[in-house]
């Protein structure tokens, strides 16, 4: 088979690929199931899915269509080629603003559209909660709906016209069809004439048309997206006279998960933006039934979003570094809080309908509080209900809250009723499920929790989903709300739908797709749900022996699987935030932390070799993860891929050689001490171009100079008054040879502030070891660095650093580098260190520091933030004390990572990658910014990152407000 796709491959303009590490990426999605494909490819244009198709045919093996590769129900897996759009075909192609509509590829993300069309007043409206990665692609293929379904209704809804490559790999437009046209399509002698006359002949019995009625959901239920949307085929002009909805098949391939044909282009309908002025009510509950009763009055309301999150999913926020903001308005302990949204012209309106609903609650006595948030803080909220499927990972252990009956849709007036029987159910089976999601809608995502890796769980994930479908069919709800089907919920659609409509699914398949090419196994003809799962069932795996401590989460594997592939790593610049940045330059499931997570697991649990991680696919998956720790923070299920790939690092190399490069920038402080003795000589050899050469760095890079004199021989002759406030400060080992001049100055500030500067013969802090995996060195520093500091430290005399890299590695590394028994007291003093930003921030709220001492001069500054105080603090604290000089006004440059990381952006093989991360948001930003504008930024790699990228000089914070004293 090789030797045919090197064939294919030459045939296409795109990407093929089919060794073992791209296998290994696109053999899971979001579900969990796993099956390794027999390739993967990256189609470039619409010649290139006609070979596929052409091949798929010849060789009768199976095309598996795949965007974002978020799916809950198995849509993106099998055992053919996965032929990912997400790369190539994510172009918005037009626009008509009369007429309100655009026409898109599929793997146009759905926030990113919305980012396009907010200057036109237009919006598409169906959202989802993975909105900000999600594809246009994948809306259609699972008709999906999210949090503002009740106002805007599903994607089908909006979908007018769907441009497709047929079984066949003829090309077929499909849009409204009046009744002669109709007529006329079906007389083609093409295999798109047979799809309108099989669909005809199917839909015009009576005793079909009785079927459907009497086995579908019955008409309230809102979201319905089980099986193939015939009901909506029927409910038009062709089949119904009573009707003037004209037909159109966009209906049937919305919702049918890439399984009829290959859609190239989209065009969607628009609607007006939301309302501006936003409301939230989150009403706080003692009971789930209760926050259900709650539901059916707000729907009564003029709202547009209802949503729940239970107390299982509110408990995995507590711990989050990104979500724990977001809790400020949770009150108590509740079981369950719903979140009500309001949206109207004027903020007025808005509240007074929210104060309404309140009262009305407060009235019938359900909930216990009720706060209301307000426009800006509102997004925090629902950040919060966004996170909500990621989270569920972090809940301990191998028992997990899995997506199997989490689709199933109801009535809103049979939901409580509903949920009090599921209960029971779940009861029988010793369950407490996880609720949360689509209240308002009728469809809560419910989970059972199971331990997936033994066979006795894997028996209850089968039973509960059987007996959930029978549930289901009983209130005449939907399998599906808009999740799809797939391979979890297509075995029981027989059992909710009947197996007569089960049988016309399947004729429809046949005709559309004779040969089984299109995603076979989903919706029709399903192995059974519990076949190919992520884990085989009662095996034991060793384990894996490592530097660093995972023991909280169960070791290195446990951490690892904490990744449940809800993708949040695949969101674009638009979306903010900092992960990933090599998959936002490469747009390479590879560069993204699931990937990576996914080759790990893969290669860590099927090894035969006697060291596991001794993986060349590992090495290359990891290759350009820079350690932005922006995945520590984001990722809802706190994957921290830096550390991870520091201790694969270690783990790889063992027994092997490191380059001469490695072994230099590892020990880069060291060397740095003893070349510090002549730094004449040092700088002006590193950067000659045979010596970057040689060493494997880009020639285009400055290397910084190393200084006259260290920051800590300064500080032995520098003499200063006692003070009453007393501070430590870490001379990390970037400010003491390189950026002297900026020490210089915070301790400076720092005295003229009133703090007495305080320090001790230190080592470094060994960062460049941590990036580099060299781990029983950077064990030995974190060591001896806790030891020394752990009795210095406290509340009162804390340590402060000015490299965010550096001093974080206190709160951060050090922690679970140093052995067990010192692993409190490193928990301990962790507390008491603090970026210098976090310091002077707090001293300022405290009002210890005020705007008397520094100048009145108007000054604008851009700042850009370090990865690392984004993960690990936050860049408010930054601007807070740029902006305490009365006239100094502070805008931070949207940015992520700058892309330098440390070594990262110097090495050769990296640089033309770094240059392309620090090109998407930051490089223009200061390209655009007025030459007056200072520029600010706390990192060294940074500072040298924006020299080379742009030929400007951004200046440390603490030396803008150094430099602002009076």
């Amino acid at each position: 088979m090789n030797t045919k796709l090197n064939i294919l491959q030459d045939l296409l303009s795109g990407e093929l690929h089919y060794d073992s590490m791209m296998k290994t990426l696109y053999a899971t999605d979001a579900s969990v199931y796993r099956e390794l494909p027999l390739a993967v490819a990256l189609p470039q244009n619409s010649n290139d899915i006609k070979e596929l198709i052409r091949f798929a045919n010849q060789e009768k093996i199976s095309l598996i269509p795949r965007a974002a590769g978020t799916s809950l129900a198995g849509q993106c897996v099998g055992d053919g080629i996965v032929v990912d759009i997400s790369k190539h075909f994510n172009q918005i192609l037009e626009i008509n603003t009369n007429e309100n509509w655009v026409r898109v590829q599929p793997g146009v993300v759905r926030d990113e559209l919305n980012v396009f069309l907010e200057p036109y007043g237009l919006f598409f409206g169906p959202n989802t909660s993975t909105a900000n990665r999600c594809m246009l692609g994948g809306m259609v293929g699972n008709n999906s709906c999210g949090s503002t379904s009740i106002v805007y209704g599903s994607t089908r809804d909006h979908v007018i016209e769907l441009r497709t490559i047929l079984s066949d790999g003829s090309e077929a437009v499909f849009n409204q069809q009046s009744f002669d046209n109709f007529k006329k399509k079906a007389q083609a002698q093409t295999l798109e004439g047979k799809i309108y006359r099989q669909i005809y002949d199917a839909l015009s019995h009576e005793e079909v048309h009785q079927e459907i009625e009497n086995n579908f959901p019955k008409k309230t239920v809102s979201r319905r997206n089980t099986g193939y949307a015939v009901d909506a085929l029927l409910d038009t002009n062709i089949f119904t006279e009573t009707t003037n909805k004209s037909f159109n098949f966009c209906e049937l391939l919305c919702g049918s998960e890439g399984t009829l044909a290959f859609t190239t282009e989209i065009k969607l309908n628009l609607v007006p933006l939301p309302k501006p002025n936003v409301v939230l009510v989150a009403a706080h509950f003692n009971s789930i039934q209760e926050s259900l009763q709650a539901t059916i009055i707000a729907m009564q309301k003029d709202i547009t979003a209802c949503e729940l999150m239970d107390k299982t999913i509110l408990d995995c926020t507590k711990n989050n570094i990104e979500q724990q903001k977001n809790r400020f308005f949770v009150e108590g302990d509740p079981e369950a809080i719903l979140i009500i949204e309001f949206r109207e012209d004027s903020l007025i309106e808005a509240r007074s309908k929210a104060k309404e609903l309140i009262l009305t609650l407060q009235q019938k006595g359900l909930g216990y509080a009720h706060p209301k948030i307000i426009d800006k803080d509102t997004e925090s909220v629902w950040n919060l209900r966004k996170a909500g499927l990621g989270l569920l990972a972090n809940i301990p252990g191998d028992k997990k809250a899995v997506a199997c009956i989490e689709d199933t849709a109801v009535a809103v007036e049979d939901l409580p009723e509903y949920i009090e029987a599921f209960t029971a159910l779940m009861t029988s089976y010793s369950q407490k499920a996880v609720y949360y999601a689509h209240a308002g809608a009728g469809e809560l995502h419910l989970r059972p929790i199971l331990d997936l890796k033994t066979s006795e769980d894997v028996k209850l994930f089968r039973d509960i989903s059987e007996a959930s479908a029978k549930l289901v069919k009983s209130y005449r709800g939907s399998l599906s709300g808009e999740h799809g089907d797939g391979r979890v919920r297509a075995e029981f659609i027989p059992i909710v739908l009947g197996n007569k409509n089960y049988e016309l699914f399947k004729s429809i398949k046949q005709t559309w797709d004779p040969n089984n090419i299109f995603n076979p196994g989903k919706i029709v003809n399903a192995k059974p749900m519990d076949e190919n799962l992520r884990y085989k069932a009662d095996v034991f795996v060793p384990k894996v022996e490592t530097i660093f401590n995972f023991n909280d989460e169960g070791g290195i594997l446990k951490t690892v699987e904490k990744c449940n592939g809800s993708g949040d790593c695949r969101k674009l610049n638009f979306a903010g935030g900092t992960m990933c940045p090599s998959y936002r330059a490469t747009l390479d499931e590879k560069d993204t932390t699931r990937g990576r997570a996914n080759v790990l697991r893969e290669f860590l649990t099927q090894n035969t070799k006697e060291n596991p991680f001794d993986h060349p696919e590992i090495k290359e998956a990891m290759d350009l993860c820079i350690s932005c720790k922006g995945c520590k923070s984001e990722c809802p299920s706190n994957i921290d891929m830096a550390t991870l790939k520091a201790e694969f690092q270690y783990q790889y190399y063992k027994g092997k050689s490191r380059s001469l490069r490695d072994n230099l920038v590892a020990s880069n402080a060291k060397l740095n001490g003893i070349a510090s003795m002549f730094p004449k000589i040092h700088n002006a050899i590193v950067n000659q171009k045979w010596f970057k050469s040689g060493l494997g760095i880009a020639t285009k890079r400055s290397l910084p100079k190393l200084q006259k004199q260290t920051l800590g021989k300064w500080f032995k002759s520098f003499k200063q008054t006692e003070k009453a406030r007393k501070v430590y400060l870490f001379f990390d080992e970037y400010t003491n040879y390189y950026d002297v001049e900026i020490g210089k100055k915070a301790i400076l500030l720092l005295n003229s502030l009133g703090y007495e500067v305080l320090s001790v013969n230190h080592l470094e802090s060994g960062r460049a070891y941590i990036s580099k995996g060299f781990l029983k060195e950077a064990k030995n520093i974190a060591t001896a660095n806790v030891t020394q500091f752990k009795d210095l430290v406290s509340n009162e005399i804390p340590l402060i650093g000015i490299e965010p890299s550096a001093i974080l590695s206190f709160r951060d590394e050090y922690i679970n580098l140093v052995d067990q028994p010192l692993k409190e007291e490193a928990t301990i003093l962790s507390q008491s260190v603090f970026l210098i930003d976090e310091f002077l921030a707090n001293e300022i709220e405290a009002k210890n520091i005020n705007s008397e001492v520094f100048t009145k001069e108007s000054k604008q500054i851009l700042l850009h933030g370090h990865c690392h105080q984004k993960a690990l603090s936050q860049t408010k604290f930054t601007k807070s004390i740029l902006s305490l000089p009365f006239n100094y006004t502070v805008s931070e440059i949207p940015s992520g990572c700058c892309g330098m990381a440390g070594s990262f952006g110097y090495e050769k093989e990296h640089f033309e990658i770094s240059q392309k991360i620090g090109s998407q948001v930051l490089f223009p930003s200061l390209k655009k910014a007025n030459k007056k504008v200072i520029l600010a930024a706390n990192g060294t790699s940074c500072r040298h990152q924006i020299f080379d990228g742009v030929g400007k000089t951004a200046k440390h914070p603490v030396e803008i407000l150094h430099d602002a004293l009076l």
